[in-house]
């Protein structure tokens, strides 16, 4: 009769290897931040995105209205200090989709700041006491993996929706 393998006869796996090794292969679960929404109530929701997706994106697809998207693509992307590549979009086309990001996130320092289209779209919708240095349009904003836990406030909307 041939002699039977079993896992536990199996030897140990070394403990020498490399610590890259032990943590297994990439998971979709690592593209993942949550962000925490909270609208003109005061109610919060925590939200799924996924790095490299817009923050009106990640709103969109998990259910929370932020009106209209100011959806052009973006009109250039910082890739360096020194070289910024002209992507030939639109920019912003409206201010509907206006949130304000928390301010001490390590993911919103890093975040590309706002074009000048931006800018313009902002001051042409809204108040000047409605726009803050953490203003932004949720379409413009291109989530990273720096802003887990990430906190943004989603402001009284303008009314879009009059025929």
């Amino acid at each position: 009769m041939a002699a039977r393998r079993s896992m536990a006869a199996a030897a140990a796996p070394s403990t020498a290897v490399s610590s890259t090794f032990n943590d297994g292969p990439p998971s979709v679960f690592d593209k993942i931040v949550k962000v925490t929404i909270i609208d003109p109530s005061g109610a919060r929701r925590i939200i799924p995105a996924m790095v490299g997706q817009t923050l009106y994106a990640a709103c969109d697809v998990n259910g929370v209205d932020l009106g209209p998207s100011s959806c052009g693509p973006a009109q250039e992307k910082v890739r360096s200090s020194t070289w910024t590549e002209p992507l030939y979009g639109e920019g912003a086309s409206s201010g509907f989709d206006h949130v304000l990001l928390q301010g001490g996130n390590d993911g919103v320092a890093i975040a590309e700041p706002p074009h000048e289209n931006e800018k313009k779209m902002l001051e042409a919708y809204w108040d000047d006491d409605e726009i803050f240095p953490e203003s932004r349009l949720a379409s413009q904003v291109e989530i990273n993996e720096k802003m887990d836990g990430m906190v943004v406030y989603v402001p009284d909307r303008i009314v879009d929706d009059i025929p």
